[in-house]
């Protein structure tokens, strides 16, 4: 075990996976601005009637979508991973469509009065 740590940590060498601070300023801006946008969004509810969710949906699509590349570092990763990652949504999504199938294909019944 010690044979294997016993290389030097030179500061000087950048490594090509580590991102500078204002990159993840930036993407920390980008989601604090998206999560404002989902609250704004919020507000129009009404008037989006039923693509609200839809809205909503995408807004955290996206917020996750860059959870993933930036802070996870899936952007520097190897496909393997990607595909791994990608797989996981694949079948969320599956499980969210067989749902809604499901739901939607039910009869409402409807009470005498």
């Amino acid at each position: 075990m010690a044979a294997a740590n016993n290389q030097k940590h030179d500061p000087n060498v950048l490594h090509p996976h580590i991102s500078p601070t204002s990159m993840y300023l930036k993407v920390a801006g980008a989601l604090f601005g998206l999560t404002i946008l989902t609250v704004v969004a919020h507000q129009f509810h009404e008037a989006l009637g039923a693509f609200n969710a839809l809205v909503a949906f995408g807004i955290a699509a996206i917020k996750a979508g860059l959870v993933l590349l930036y802070f996870m570092h899936l952007k520097d990763d190897n496909n393997m991973n990607r595909m791994i990652f990608a797989s996981g949504f694949f079948f969320l999504i599956l499980l969210l469509l067989f749902s809604v199938v499901d739901i939607a294909s039910r009869a409402i019944e409807v009470s005498p009065l």
